[in-house]
């Protein structure tokens, strides 16, 4: 059995994407202040705003006096620039931009302020199924009620990488020295970069408020891993604990190989069918994540109300396989017909009423009845 993972972290949450399995939870549903960790919403309205064509790379945007109001970490915009839409995206990711975070979004937003930009980031943010994020701003900046879950972060990450692949490559850009006017704030923030361990995401956060956190992942072979941190006392505290969490993650686990997509996991009986059973299967190639050292079998229980009734198309779902790893939450995985079984004819169905009527006097079909309907069925 794997140690578990002994975070300082205020709020933590890993999980493996490739199985689907969340390896650390720790106060994961509680809406914390997210710090920069929030631009994320932001990109990711901006890249579907790209991806629909309601932006452009190469497209100019204004910066207003609010957008240039703004201290901290930014790109030291004035309102004399028009800036590109790539230079914005990269001075968020890299430079932790709050003057680019808020140009983009008057740029999309309902109203054309940063207000009701908020206002659509936590509507959208819903919609995704991110429960326990509100936002006040575009950018993290403390503000009364601007919150996300460490479990919302991760989801929100996990969209990222997977809903927009050509844009993904620019969280791993370690430097961006737009326009030489800020020698200062040109190097991305995330400490695992460039370690060698196969980070290539997302952003990191930082407040009085809020500590210092990270949204991270990191792919080793076949295997993608992303983890939130939240609360750490020290920039430096968030590199070692950011550094060891993916070694952890990667190190103590192993993925093992369980079902392939259509081998039969078991036979369910079937009542009023032309067959008696029918197959139980994956959609998918099904695989775990198991701790290195575990001393024993993964086993499984399949669930589901039987028997069940005919007929049966194939690829309807009918079951559950349940198992949980030694050290791991409990996964369920929906079991689908392998084929189809058509509902039976007169026979099956006389044969079916009386081997009803018979349990219930608590008798059996005889054996001659039995012998007659299986000649019937074979003529």
């Amino acid at each position: 059995m794997a140690q578990a993972f002994d975070t300082q972290a205020t709020a933590a949450y890993i999980v493996d994407l490739t199985t689907k399995t969340v390896l650390l939870n720790k106060n994961a549903d509680t809406p914390l202040p997210p710090a920069s960790m929030s631009k994320l919403m932001t990109l990711y309205i901006a890249f579907e705003a790209l991806r629909d064509g309601r932006l452009r790379l190469d497209e100019e945007l204004p910066v207003s006096s609010h957008a240039m109001s703004y201290g901290g970490s930014t790109m030291f915009l004035d309102t004399t620039d028009r800036v590109k839409v790539e230079d914005l995206l990269r001075g968020v990711i890299v430079l932790s931009g709050n003057d680019a975070c808020v140009v983009l979004a008057e740029a999309l937003s309902p109203d054309g302020t940063e207000a009701g930009f908020a206002r659509f980031m936590t509507q959208r943010a819903q919609t995704m199924g991110m429960t326990n994020s509100t936002f006040a701003n575009s950018n993290g900046w403390p503000a009364a009620g601007h919150r996300m879950s460490m479990r919302d972060l991760a989801l929100l990450a996990t969209r990222l990488i997977e809903d927009f692949p050509n844009f993904y490559p620019l969280f791993s850009e370690e430097t961006f020295a737009f326009d030489g006017r800020a020698p200062t704030n040109n190097s991305n923030r995330n400490p695992l970069l460039g370690l060698g361990v196969g980070a290539d995401g997302l952003k990191t956060g930082h407040t009085t408020e809020a500590g210092y956190g990270l949204v991270g992942s990191a792919k080793q072979g076949d295997r993608r891993i992303v983890f939130v941190l939240s609360g750490l006392p020290s920039q430096a505290a968030r590199a070692q604990e950011s550094e060891a969490v993916v070694n952890w993650a990667f190190r103590q686990f192993t993925q093992k190989s369980l079902i392939k997509a259509g081998e039969t996991v078991m036979r369910a009986e079937v009542h009023m069918g032309a067959a008696p059973t029918v197959a139980l299967t994956t959609a998918e190639d099904l695989s775990a994540l198991v701790p290195v050292l575990s001393a024993r079998e993964l086993e499984g229980e399949v669930i589901y109300n039987g028997p069940i009734s005919a007929p049966v198309k194939k690829g309807d779902t009918l079951a559950e396989l349940v198992f949980a790893p030694e050290g791991l939450p409990e996964t369920r995985v929906p079991l689908i017909a392998g084929e189809d079984v058509r509902k039976g004819g007169f026979v099956v169905t006389v044969t079916n009423a009386l081997d009803h009527l018979l349990s219930e006097i608590g008798g059996g079909r005889p054996e001659a009845e039995a012998e007659v309907a299986e000649e019937e069925a074979s003529s």
